[in-house]
């Protein structure tokens, strides 16, 4: 087993164990209402209700509708959260509930299709019913009956079970809007304000009854936990206690370390191994917690009798520990302080130990705010309770937001001593933000408004653990793609062997397979920020699998299936081809008898064709079908008739020479001035190698409108030609002798056609040789002939045979005449002597 493979089997379940737990996170203060019915149901055990719903037949569809039609009234009207603190427990039942009928109804249509089908074909063979007045077999027509009876039934069956799969998502649509509307209200409404007297008088008259129910509560509590402490079951109930505090406390610290030293051992050293690490180290924290907390919270259920609200009590109080050791295992893990040069985010060491006390604050702290909002919903507190809690979460959610902000100063002030760059502009922006929403949650509870201050609170803080998560999952995505298919790893560098792929294009693939993780994650980070509005994580996922039937763009639907089936599609298909045409060229053309050039040709326009195929099926899969490409080609007709005309002349040029190969690949040719051989031809452009090793770029265009030489298009054999001027006196058979020696005695001319040497004639009194060999190629006429020059001057100076030397004419110029001398003056009595 390869590193690679080792990477993605450690990988996988480390991101799918902490996607659950981040998705699942939000709803520790909202417990699952149907798990507790169920249990109820089951007499306590969990179990019983498993094993009653695995016994019992699947329900038929009538009885799935009048379960529906007894849930459906009991959701109708839209009930003030405030008012009842249960409405909203209450409601999310509901909608479990008739999610569930719905899955069952889908269930049920896609298990009897198949029966329907196989009734149909039976009906097919019997044939249709005799005309009136004929006869036929008397079983014939009894089992046609009862198939067709049967048949009746089943498809009346389907269609009622389609019918009520409607029924419950219109029904679904309707709970989720009347919860928002809640939601909306609780979010408005207003409060006496603790700076008010109201506000206290309010909790002393409600507290004598809330004070009941809480030590009903507690007392149901004390008597299961008495009963767990008996003698006969004293001894499991503590060996599960000690078991499981071993589990939370010594098993984290030994899969942590565990951990880490099998990925020093096993994965190899980068980026992806700190990112893996933290991934690794946040699952086993949640994973090892969540089964010690229900493990023990199943335990005393086994030897105890609960009550509901007990039973609730002790499944919320491990959701809790849960929650809180994702919290504290998120932050170890990003803190890394026993491990620095392990640390994702760059925070230096003593930052790092000065924040190691901020992921178990955070934990607490939301524990605590949680805390008193869970046990109002557990006793139906009384509305002034409800608000009393909002006022507490608030306030100890904005001092929790308050001294993480005050702690991550520290980071920014060390940030000059240990290098690190200048805090962006966002960051302060972000930090300025959170102060104004700090002292408006303040201003709200001052006001009243304690139900949409707490909410802000705790929108605030669950954000805060959201980034953080996705932090680590972003890093994750940018290093496993840069890890697995960049040109420097192991995996990119078989894949650029096998595909023949350049380094470039791998780096761009895992860029781009990078930013479109980043981007679904994205996506997914705001469902996660959205689910403590007021919903549940499977409220959420519901709502957003609306975004699954797509998006409407003018008269294209983009569905995000289709999207990405359409990628995949792409992908495949471009491998698969690059596959085939590598085959091709490697494997079956070189076993013809096809030319190099051909054999090129073919592969090029296979390609093309295999391009346009393979954009054809992944248009077909975005939902993009002929028609409206055959549309969107004539509405481009003008553009392309005016704008695009050269590019779309030189590529029809293209698909002829690749059809015609008046020009193929290696093919010598002359095109104007310009000489050399042909390397590619191209859809636009053909690439021509000259003789100094520079690239000709010709358009297509070219070759087709314009007077083309091609040395090597019928005989790929080139030839030398040499002229050579004698003297009159020179002996003609004698240097027809060693000319024609020369060429044979030359390797790189041919034997057949042999050389040949003619006496042109007489020109200016002097004998004209022309001697004519031939080589393999064109591309070595040059070099022959410079050698056949030099070996046939060698050979005439030995045989005494001059050359012919070319008459020069000197032509002198006329001397000036000479100038009369000056006559004698007065002044000079020297003739010709100036004064």
């Amino acid at each position: 087993m390869n590193r690679t493979s080792r990477l993605a089997g450690i990988c996988l379940p480390a991101i799918l164990a902490l996607w659950m737990v981040l998705t699942c996170g939000s709803a520790i203060a909202q417990p699952d209402a149907s798990m507790a019915a169920g249990m109820a149901a089951g007499n306590g055990n969990p179990n019983n209700g498993a094993n009653t719903a695995a016994a019992a037949p699947a329900p038929t569809i009538a009885e799935l509708r009048a379960e529906f039609a007894r849930i459906a009234p009991a959701g109708k009207g839209g009930t003030n959260a405030n008012a009842i603190p249960g409405a909203e427990d209450n409601a999310r039942k509901q909608l479990t509930q008739i999610n569930d009928i719905g899955a069952q109804a889908d269930k049920f249509v896609a298990a009897r299709v198949g029966d329907l089908a196989d009734l149909n074909a039976r009906l097919g063979e019997l044939g249709n019913p005799p005309a009136a007045g004929a006869t036929e077999d008397p079983n014939i027509t009894r089992q046609r009956a009862q198939l067709t009876k049967e048949r009746n039934a089943l498809d009346a069956d389907i269609r009622l079970a389609r019918l009520l799969s409607i029924d419950v998502r219109q029904r679904g649509t309707d709970l989720v809007s009347q919860r928002r509307q809640q939601f909306e209200a609780e979010l408005t409404s207003r409060a006496a304000s603790p700076l008010n007297g109201t506000f206290w008088n309010d909790l002393r008259e409600a507290w004598p009854d809330d004070l009941a129910r809480l030590q009903a509560i507690a007392l149901a509590l004390d008597d299961g936990f008495a009963q767990a402490l008996e003698p006969e079951n004293r001894t499991p109930v503590i060996a599960a206690l000690i078991g499981a505090l071993l589990l939370a406390w010594l098993g984290v610290w030994a899969a942590e370390h565990g951990l880490a030293r099998l990925a020093m051992r096993v994965l190899p050293a980068g980026r992806l191994r700190r990112s893996l690490l933290v991934i690794a180290i946040v699952a086993a924290h949640v994973l090892l917690v969540a089964v010690a907390a229900h493990g023990f919270v199943e335990v005393l259920k086994a030897y105890a009798t609960w009550d509901a609200q007990a039973r609730k009590a002790l499944q919320s109080a491990a959701q809790a520990l849960t929650f809180m050791a994702f919290v504290i295992g998120l932050g170890r893990a990003l803190l890394a302080t026993a491990r620095p040069s392990w640390r994702l985010p760059p925070i230096p060491d003593a930052t790092a130990e000065r924040l190691s006390v901020l992921p178990w604050l955070v934990a607490l702290v939301a524990a605590l705010a949680w805390t008193p909002a869970e046990i109002n919903a557990l006793i139906d507190a009384s509305f002034a309770a409800v608000v009393g809690t909002h006022v507490l979460t608030a306030l100890l959610l904005t001092a929790l937001v308050g001294t993480v902000v005050y702690r991550l100063k520290a980071l920014r002030a060390d940030a000059p001593d240990a290098g690190l760059p200048e805090r962006p502009m966002w960051v302060g922006l972000l930090v300025a933000l959170i102060g104004v929403l700090m002292i408006a949650i303040w201003v709200l509870v001052a006001v009243g408004y304690v139900a949409l201050a707490s909410f802000l609170a705790s929108q605030l803080t669950w954000s805060g653990i959201v980034a953080a998560a996705f932090y680590v999952l972003f890093k994750f995505a940018d290093d496993v793609f840069m890890a697995l298919v960049s040109s420097r790893s192991t995996f990119g560098q078989r894949l650029q062997k096998s595909f023949n792929l350049a380094p470039q294009t791998l780096d761009q693939a895992a860029t781009v397979l990078s930013g479109l993780s980043r981007v679904g994650l994205f996506f997914y980070m705001l469902i996660a920020l959205a689910a403590p509005l007021g919903t549940g994580p499977g409220e959420v996922f519901q709502r957003s699998g609306k975004f699954g039937t797509g998006v409407k763009v003018g008269e294209f639907q983009l569905v995000p299936g289709a999207i990405l089936s359409a990628i995949a599609v792409a992908v495949v298909g471009f491998i698969v081809m690059r596959v085939f045409k590598r085959w091709l060229e490697r494997s079956y053309l070189p076993n013809t008898q096809l030319e190099p050039g051909m054999q090129s040709s073919i592969t090029t326009l296979l390609g093309y064709v295999g391009g346009i195929l393979v954009i054809a099926f992944a248009l077909s899969a975005l939902g993009i079908g002929i028609e409206r490409i055959a549309w969107v080609a004539s509405a481009l007709s003008v553009g392309i008739g005016f704008g695009l005309q050269a590019i779309v002349q030189n590529f029809i040029s293209g698909l002829i020479l690749l059809a015609e190969q008046p020009v193929k690949v290696g093919d010598w040719v002359v095109l104007g001035t310009a000489e050399g051989d042909v390397r590619r031809i191209n859809v636009r452009a053909t690439e021509i190698v000259l003789g100094d090793r520079s690239t000709l770029i010709v358009p297509n265009s070219e070759f087709i409108t314009k007077t083309v030489r091609n040395m090597t298009l019928s005989n790929a054999e080139g030839r030398v030609l040499i002229r050579l001027p004698m003297p009159l006196t020179t002996d003609a058979q004698r240097v027809r002798e060693l000319i024609l020696e020369a060429c044979r005695a030359h390797e790189g001319v041919l034997e057949t056609p042999a050389p040949s040497l003619t006496l042109e004639g007489i020109e200016n009194g002097l004998l004209i040789f022309q001697a004519i060999a031939y080589v393999a190629s064109p591309r070595l006429a040059g070099g022959v002939r410079s050698d056949l020059l030099f070996a046939i001057l060698d050979e005439l100076k030995k045989a005494a045979l001059p050359m012919a030397t070319p008459t020069t004419f000197m032509m002198a110029p006329a001397e000036p005449a000479a100038a009369a001398p000056a006559p004698a003056t007065q002044n000079s009595p020297i003739p010709g002597m100036p004064t």
